[in-house]
């Protein structure tokens, strides 16, 4: 059983046996592949991220942690005299918001390639996804933005989601495009809370390389130009990756006990 360890002595640990900088997604993924934290939450990276950039805005060179980059940290005892490291001035109380801070562009959270036989299209759909394998699921039915729909050799359709993406999607399911796809992509604008919810639609304070990084990046995540080696240089919007819907595992386990009831007589 994982006996869950401060969040802030559970980053130090892992920084302390990978060797130079992590990103925060990384370091997330290894206080959990560590047995760390069993209790990560929804949202384990943006709760990295906000630890340690608080602790080097509080403590200043006093901090534990060093900036190298941009997500990039590493322990202050482990840098060496050629490391580039990014300080504050002087310490400061004030928090910044960590989607401001280290993300580029105005998508907030995406996924590629889910499977659409994962998702219950019969009710409100939930699209449900995770930052890591067993970390708290989130609902994405009233994600907003942009949406792909794939079949097994291209993408078939690209559409918006102003108001839900969970109804938008299931529109699809009996419109013409019916038996024309069977997996989707999405890039959210809206943030996830630490308790799973979404968050509130963003004021507009989009600055134009906030659209730029953003365009670019949706173009190759789409697209994937087989020149284009890595995502957008700046997109640094949260990847989910999909969980079944239990409603549908609870069905297909109902089919089947009726299934062998049949059989039996």
């Amino acid at each position: 059983m994982t006996t869950d360890i401060p969040w802030e002595k559970a980053i130090t640990q892992v920084l302390m046996d990978h060797e130079g900088a992590m990103h925060y997604r990384e370091i997330a993924e290894a206080v959990f592949a560590d047995g760390l934290r069993g209790n990560v939450g929804a949202t384990p990276a943006q709760t990295v991220a906000a630890i340690i950039s608080t602790s080097i805005k509080k403590r200043g060179s006093a901090s534990a942690f060093v900036r190298t980059g941009l997500g990039q940290y590493m322990l202050r005892e482990n840098v060496d005299q050629s490391a580039e490291i990014d300080e504050p001035d002087e310490p400061t109380s004030q928090i910044e918001d960590v989607e401001t801070q280290e993300s580029g562009g105005i998508v907030r959270a995406f996924a590629m390639y889910w499977s659409r036989d994962y998702v219950d299209w019969k009710s409100t759909p939930a699209l449900l996804g995770q930052q890591l394998k067993d970390a708290q699921e989130v609902d994405f039915g009233n994600q907003v933005g942009v949406y792909v729909l794939h079949d097994a050799r291209e993408t078939v359709y690209v559409g918006r989601a102003e108001d839900s993406l969970g109804r938008r999607l299931k529109a699809h399911v009996s419109d013409r495009l019916s038996g024309r796809w069977d997996r989707f992509s999405w890039f959210g604008l809206l943030t996830v809370n630490d308790d799973g919810t979404l968050g509130e639609l963003p004021t507009s304070s989009a600055s134009p390389h906030d659209w730029i990084v953003t365009m670019e990046s949706l173009l190759i995540e789409g697209l994937e130009p087989p020149q284009n080696r890595k995502r957008g240089d700046e997109f640094n919007a949260i990847e989910y990756i999909q969980v079944l819907d239990p409603e549908l595992q609870k069905r297909d386990v109902k089919d089947l006990f009726a299934e062998l009831q049949e059989k039996l007589g």
